[in-house]
């Protein structure tokens, strides 16, 4: 193996300072638990954690300062993370006295009977290029405003931190090897290395929201699904630092750790923000099921109660909070987005999970057998859902059809009066002809089967609303 880069030989000394306990964990406690919710119907904050507590949680993360959901915490002693909502960055980047008045409208009422651990300043802010002249320069400058509040009301056990996604990297979710591993050249030195500075002088995380999901789905055919898993039966040597890996997740914390390394900041600890696998996806996804996100999460809590690190920082503790509580269906996008939970909207689990990684794999019951984890080839189609049609509000599916209608050449031809698909004149059949016609058309450039939550994939040739034209196959 040839010699490592400067740039590595620090770091690999920094092993030994990991291993020791540098980093102040989670050790003892249940993994934590993004309590999102985007969604209708879902149980409300006392009886959320209550199913916190019966999964284990011992720390959970908020994408908010919700003041029910900060109630419901209270003497419960979970770690709790609340955030700053990235459109008003600018606003208490700009002035003191802004951060003065959310830290005291947002914390101080709630602090310490809820033990408010993190305070987040925006969500994945550097993936979204629409604020990149209007915020993205104000992130470090905020989280200063803040830290000095914090400071001014004796509050310094609070860490401020950002969650980023794995794009922050150059190479996106999946540099490898990871001695690879750069930050993007244009947020590098603009923003994230005045970002490591803060990190590394408050003592705080770098959180990074890391899914091994995606990265294995989109590289399935050469990324075995059982090293996604923490399944074993595979592993990866890095070429450069000669560092092995037994599964997807370190590879993605330990190219993190090494685009921190050569911006300088090789000690900056990593939380994990989030991670997880989903219960369910759309016909053209793969492998969201209950089988394999059961297989993940269960893997993930009996990892990290041995607090492994990774192979970079052998022994290193790190926050981790799954994603997430509940399914949330009001989450627009690919049929992923809204299968993620722990807990469907009803508050039933979708399996059973111990996050404390004290329950032993063999003691749980048989999970259903995955039937999704190749991916589909037949024909698939866009129509109405089963559930907006039962309960049918007219005002949402005449602006769903008006939107599709208005969009691509003669998407809606066929529906008007006297032509061939006019019939059945009902709402539900003419929308589901427009969803489809809409979705054929626009998919392959990233348009979703959803609608506002309308719509839903089905392979069932749905011949009575389509013309057949519209039915192509993947």
């Amino acid at each position: 193996m040839a010699a490592p880069p400067l740039w590595a030989l620090p770091f690999l000394l920094l092993c030994a300072a990991f291993s020791s306990g540098v980093a102040h964990g989670v050790s003892g406690h249940g993994l934590g638990v993004n309590y999102g919710r985007v969604a209708d119907d879902i149980p409300p904050p006392r009886r959320s954690v209550e199913l916190l507590r019966a999964a284990g949680a011992g720390s959970v993360k908020i994408y908010d300062a919700n003041p029910a959901v900060l109630r419901a915490l209270a003497g419960t002693h979970m770690r709790v993370s609340i955030m700053v909502p990235n459109e008003i960055i600018p606003d208490i980047a700009a002035s003191a006295a802004a951060a003065d008045r959310w830290v005291a409208d947002n914390l101080l009422p709630y602090y310490p009977e809820t033990r408010v651990k993190f305070l987040l300043v925006g969500n994945e802010i550097l993936s979204d290029y629409s604020i990149a002249k209007s915020t993205w320069p104000r992130l470090v400058p905020a989280m200063e405003n803040l830290h000095r509040s914090l400071r001014a009301h004796r509050l310094s056990s609070v860490k401020i931190g950002t969650t980023l996604a794995m794009d922050a990297l150059a190479d996106g979710a999946f540099p490898r090897p990871p001695s690879a591993a750069a930050f993007r050249p244009d947020i590098a030195d603009a923003v994230v290395r005045p970002l490591l500075h803060f990190l590394n002088g408050t003592n705080s995380y770098y959180f990074v929201d890391a899914y091994p999901y995606f990265v294995w789905a989109g590289n399935n055919l050469t990324v075995p699904l059982d090293y996604a898993l923490f399944q074993g039966g595979a592993c990866y040597v890095d070429p450069v630092t000669g560092l092995k890996y037994t599964n997807l997740l370190d590879e993605m914390l330990d190219a993190v750790a090494i685009a921190m390394a050569k911006l300088g900041y090789g000690r900056v600890k990593l939380a994990i923000a989030e991670t997880g696998w989903p219960n369910g996806c759309d016909y053209d996804q793969i492998g969201g099921n209950v089988h394999n996100a059961a297989i993940y999460n269960r893997n993930l809590a009996i990892r990290m109660a041995k607090n492994p690190g990774t192979p970079l920082r052998p022994g290193a503790k790190m926050p981790v909070f799954v994603f997430s509580l509940y399914n949330e269906d009001l989450k627009p996008g690919p049929g992923t987005e809204r299968h993620w939970g722990l807990y469907y909207a009803n508050g039933t689990a979708a399996y059973e999970i111990d996050l404390t990684g004290r329950r032993p794999l063999s003691s749980y019951p048989p999970l259903p057998a995955p039937e999704n984890n190749t991916p589909y080839k037949g024909p698939i189609w866009c129509v109405m859902s089963a559930a907006a049609s039962k309960k049918l509000n007219e005002t949402a599916v005449g602006n769903a059809l008006s939107y599709a209608c208005g969009q691509g050449n003669g998407t809606c031809d066929a529906i008007q009066p006297g032509r061939e698909c006019f019939l059945p004149n009902t709402p539900a059949a003419h929308a589901s002809y427009a969803f489809n016609s809409y979705w054929q058309q626009f998919r392959k450039i990233g348009a979703t089967c959803y609608f506002n939550n309308l719509a839903e994939q089905t392979i069932k040739d749905p011949k009575w609303a389509m013309d057949p034209a519209s039915s192509a196959a993947l």
